[in-house]
């Protein structure tokens, strides 16, 4: 079979072109539209982005997530928008005897976040959340406003801020949402705990191929942000008990103005539970039972909701990056600093705890000797 060579492109029909870019992913679009002027040209229409979207994050092929991202600017600003990682550049770094704690100027009004509600509404964000393992959709949700955000005395702005995924959806069909990896989707065959322990074998496979993104989107001031990590970050085995696996994924989001510790920590946990036969009769599997969000301040206390929903508006407009060594060095200091932090407080309660330790003995010995002295002046 002969092949015809291409003199330029413009002997291609804008057909085929069309055809190429439209079997590109987003970043291969990218790339495409800097190539040439007619690839700039066709790269500028909306199915192709909306294409991408799709395959990138299956979620927003629903028609009312559509409808949605065409308010916020159509396909290519949304994929734009959400595709880099939030990376921030600015963590405190601890000084000596800085222990970033809440400042006297700082009043229980500004600390807890005395704003006006109704602008910064809970049913403002759609939370729009994709896990995928290699080329398998584990989960695809879509959350219109924050759950548990509308009870009485205002209990969601002043308590932890939580948004735990798979129990808002466990009023549906408890089979449907039955999220399971096994053998036929490529993880490992399990012996038993004790062979894992030692080679990690699916513990490696898990972290390798498993895929997360968590979208926010603030429908008022129409914007979009990515706070997941999308690779893990850390993780832990066997926790809390023998068949538990952890994966966590997240990011680090500025907090200037809104908390003493300017920044704090997006948390993403998974929580895989895993089943095996000792015999080898039934495939061994790991079925999600957690998927959750919180916030965490450098203290590694939870953000409470109304300090989140200021921080997450934040958070959608901060800088983005497609480098992902950035991210993990962002995410790294803040692990590093926080661990600082720790061992700072540590050290000054132990001073204290010494400091009390020697008063008590020295107040002891004092009314000892003057029992003492007493008892030996009157007898």
């Amino acid at each position: 079979m002969s092949v015809v060579p291409v003199e330029s492109m413009a002997s291609l029909s804008s057909d085929i072109c069309y055809d190429i870019l439209g079997r590109l992913d987003g970043t291969s679009l990218a790339s495409a539209a800097c190539a040439c002027a007619t690839f700039s040209s066709i790269s500028k229409e909306e199915k192709l982005w909306q294409h991408a979207c799709t395959s990138m994050w299956p979620s927003t092929s629903r028609e009312e997530v559509k409808s949605l991202i065409l308010s916020l600017g159509g396909f290519k600003k949304f994929y734009a928008d959400c595709f880099p990682i939030i990376v921030n550049k600015e963590v405190p770094e601890l000084q000596p005897h800085d222990y970033l704690e809440c400042p006297e100027e700082w009043n229980d009004a500004e600390f807890y976040g005395d704003i006006d509600e109704s602008e910064y509404r809970p049913s403002d964000f759609v939370v729009i959340v994709d896990v995928k393992y290699k080329e398998k959709i584990l989960c695809s949700k879509v959350l219109w406003g924050i759950p548990n955000s509308n009870g009485s005395n205002n209990w969601f702005y002043s308590c932890p801020f939580r948004v735990d995924l798979l129990s808002h959806f466990a009023g549906d069909d408890a089979h449907a949402n039955e999220l399971m990896l096994s053998e036929s989707d490529g993880l490992p065959t399990l012996v038993s705990l004790e062979r894992e322990r030692k080679d990690g074998k699916v513990w490696q496979e898990l972290c390798s191929g498993i895929r997360l993104s968590w979208i926010v989107i603030n429908k008022k001031i129409k914007q979009a942000a990515n706070l997941s990590s999308w690779s893990p970050l850390d993780g832990q085995r066997h926790w809390p008990t023998e068949n538990d696996f952890i994966v966590r994924f997240g990011s680090v989001l500025p907090a200037k103005d809104i908390l003493p510790c300017q920044v704090v920590e997006c948390i993403l946990s998974m929580k895989f539970r895993f089943t095996y036969s000792e015999g080898g009769n039934t495939p061994s599997s790991l079925k999600l039972t957690e998927l959750s969000m919180q916030l965490g301040d450098m203290d590694g206390a939870h953000v409470n909701g109304r300090n989140s929903l200021l921080v997450l508006k934040e958070a959608l407009s901060c800088h983005r990056s497609k480098n992902y060594s950035e991210v993990l060095e962002s995410c790294r200091t803040y692990s590093r600093v926080r661990s600082e932090l720790k061992e700072v407080k540590v050290r000054n309660e132990n001073r204290l705890d010494n400091l009390f330790i020697s008063v008590g003995i020295a107040i002891c010995m004092m009314f000892y000797y003057y029992f003492h002295l007493t008892f030996y002046y009157y007898f």
